[in-house]
C-alpha cells in the first residue's frame, strides 16, 4: 500500500512538475515520513528527519502535488476518493 501511494505521488509530480527538479527532490525527501502516515502505524509521531524534510518543502510544491493526486482517480475513470474522519 505504501509503495502504491508513493508511486502515485511521484507520478503526479512527473506529470505536473516537469522541469521542477527541486519540487521532485523535496518530495522524494519525504520518504522518511512514510512510517508515520501509513494507516495502522504504531508510532504516529514523526521523526526529526521527517519534520526537517517537511519544513524544507516548498508550500506550493506540496499543495500542487496534493491537487494532482486528488485528480488521478477521475483521470483513470475511477470514482473520486472521499475521506471521512473517524
Amino acid at each position: 500500500m505504501k509503495s502504491i501511494i508513493v508511486s502515485l505521488v511521484l507520478l503526479a509530480i512527473v506529470i505536473e512538475c516537469q522541469g521542477q527538479s527541486t519540487c521532485s527532490a523535496s518530495l522524494n525527501n519525504l520518504n522518511v515520513c512514510a512510517p508515520f502516515v501509513v494507516p495502522g502505524t504504531t508510532n504516529p509521531s514523526p521523526s526529526a528527519d521527517c519534520c526537517s524534510a517537511l519544513q524544507s518543502l516548498d508550500h506550493e510544491c506540496l499543495c500542487n502535488t496534493l491537487r494532482i493526486s486528488a485528480r488521478l482517480p477521475s483521470q483513470c475513470n475511477l470514482p473520486p476518493i472521499s475521506c471521512v474522519a473517524n
